[in-house]
């Protein structure tokens, strides 16, 4: 056989929502291992997908069965002794759609390779073929070389990384900049606005370009999958990104920024992580965790340019780029973890806990923290350089100087060119903030101002967060405490986490715990609330000062010269 790995997708078992995977492999070795990746890369946890693998098969070259054991979780030992090559045959079952998911229904087969393709180690690097098996009339969105059902991938690495929709509901419309290409496609209930999407869409891939002078492949494509529920995710890509969102009716209007805000994080990271990778992760391991503390580098400086490159093209105003930028001060600020766990602790946790709230108080967000450090340091750079250069130039030199030459970054290749570009030393902020948990007051303060902009900041208008510290959920008529400010009334009085209020001061809510709470604002508050399953009472303490509190920041009223300078250089 050919040294080639020929993988085959079945849509026939719709109903069923199993998707039929069949998958042919050269082997030389007695003894073969397959393995089924353990996480994908752009969610930095295992996934554990052989959870939805069912009906495993193998075959040898003649068709006929052959023995084989699952020795972990996601790794099967094949005798391969007496053949060429192995015929796997295995069936997975696709019911979750998100960004980053594999989904079979009436309608679609949509595919992530990541979490649904064996691979071996001897042939990872062997060129793959892929058939598609879907109705002739379903159309097909994918950024893999080939045509109509038959595609090819350089290895797996290639496969793992290209997702791909069949649909006969799919609308494209294209859009260039410089000599590349880019796709935009929607799958799912939907009327785009072509027009004003492509605008958009044109002018912040152009100025990302224009900061990195190249991109790093010739085509690229938005696959937008659309639901009709509440819908938020993305996942990125080599040469594409995968997008949910929801609902339908909400697209071209309240969500609309979500979609300008999550489709410039994605493109960014075509350079910032698929391009220019950590060390650790270079080549990524399917097999194991690839631990790493530069998510405030992958994540968190992405999370930032995603939404000032809305700002420097023109699609955001300053006053809806300071509206984005406000939610992850509000993030930072309501998260007490910030004086626990430094952000390259939390990086490495991810693989942990990284994508749930976890223990209360235990760790913070590689996305919101690392996007704030980097705002800072950007800035920091700015006013070191007389803003001649920024964070961009930073991001530029790392892809040129590592990413073209096939090398993954360390922290210390980080700072290196953060202090060439800058002139000055670094050593401290690392120290403090990185691998710190100073609060971040003062150098965000220090920073709005040098651009002329101002943080501001007041009690929360609920009653539950300013007054008594705590924050609810609605669960019907009544209310799930979500967070406790430490030292707060609410901590203080021994209500818990996951308590749920249904009266105060002997009245039954309606879903009108905040009336109550301002009815009574002078008097003790009796709280009774559902624990374990018993209904219990306490009385919140009282006192005079306020806890949560809401941020934002605003130009200032007068800036000098050099403030009106800065912020011009930095929205260019």
């Amino acid at each position: 056989m050919e040294a080639v790995v020929r993988y085959s997708f079945s849509a026939e078992e719709r109903n069923k929502q199993y998707v039929q995977i069949k998958v042919e492999i050269p082997v030389t070795k007695d003894l073969t291992h397959v393995h089924l990746p353990s996480w994908r890369p752009g969610r930095y946890e295992l996934g554990n997908f052989a959870k939805n693998v069912n009906r495993f098969k193998v075959y040898n070259d003649k068709k006929k069965s052959l023995p084989f054991q699952k020795i972990n979780k996601d790794t099967w030992e094949i005798n391969t002794s007496e053949t060429s090559f192995v015929s796997v045959e295995y069936s997975y079952y696709a019911a979750e759609l998100n960004a980053g998911s594999t989904f079979l229904s009436d309608n679609q087969l949509y595919v992530n390779p990541v979490n649904c393709c064996i691979f071996t180690q001897e042939t990872q690097d062997f060129p793959c073929e892929i058939q598609l098996n879907v109705p002739d009339s379903w159309k097909i969105a994918t950024s893999l070389e080939g045509e109509n059902t038959l595609r090819q991938a350089a290895n797996f690495d290639e496969l793992a990384d290209s997702p791909f929709i069949c649909s006969p509901i799919l609308q494209c419309e294209t859009y260039e900049v410089n000599s590349t290409k880019f796709y935009v496609w929607f799958n799912g209930e939907i009327k785009p606005d072509w027009d004003r999407i492509l605008n958009d869409f044109a002018a912040f891939s152009k100025k990302q370009i224009e900061k990195f002078i190249e991109f790093p492949v010739s085509d690229y494509h938005f696959f937008i999958q659309i639901l009709p529920c509440k819908a938020y995710h993305g996942v990125e890509h080599c040469k594409s990104t995968v997008i949910t969102l929801g609902p339908t009716y909400e697209v071209f209007k309240s969500l609309y920024k979500e979609l300008l805000g999550v489709s410039s994080h994605e493109l960014y990271h075509t350079w910032n992580v698929k391009a220019l990778r950590p060390a650790a992760m270079l080549p990524y391991d399917f097999k194991r965790e690839n631990y790493s503390e530069l998510g405030f580098i992958y994540e968190g400086i992405t999370t930032y340019m995603g939404d000032l490159f809305l700002l420097k093209s023109g699609v955001f105003s300053l006053d809806q780029y300071l509206d984005e930028f406000k939610s992850q001060l509000q993030k930072h600020f309501d998260n007490p973890a910030r004086f626990n766990y430094s952000v390259a602790q939390s990086s490495f946790d991810t693989w942990l806990d990284g994508y749930v709230p976890g223990v209360p108080g235990r760790k913070v967000s590689i996305y919101t923290e690392g996007c704030l450090l980097a705002f800072v340091t950007d800035v920091k750079i700015r006013q070191a350089t007389q803003n001649k250069y920024g964070l961009d130039e930073v991001m530029k030199r790392l892809y040129f100087d590592f990413a073209m030459q096939g090398k993954g970054i360390t922290e210390k290749d980080y700072i290196l060119v953060l202090e060439h570009v800058s002139g000055t030393s670094f050593d401290s902020f690392f120290k403090d903030f990185v691998h710190g948990t100073q609060p971040y007051e003062s150098i965000l303060t220090e920073s709005l101002e040098y651009l002329g902009l101002e943080l501001v900041h007041k009690p929360s208008a609920l009653y539950s967060e300013g007054r008594l510290g705590m924050k609810l959920i609605p669960l019907g008529k009544s209310f799930v405490v979500s967070a406790m400010y430490p030292g707060g009334p609410t901590e203080l009085g021994g209500m818990r986490i996951g308590d749920e209020i249904i009266g105060v001061n002997g009245f039954i809510l309606n879903n009108d715990i905040e009336s109550w709470f301002s009815y009574f604002d002078e008097d003790m508050k009796e709280i009774t609330f559902i624990r374990e399953g018993k209904i219990r009472t306490l009385l919140l303490p009282e006192v005079q000062r306020f806890f949560y509190v809401t941020y934002s920041v605003q130009a200032k009223e007068i800036k000098n010269s050099s403030q009106e300078k800065a912020l011009k250089l930095w929205m260019e």
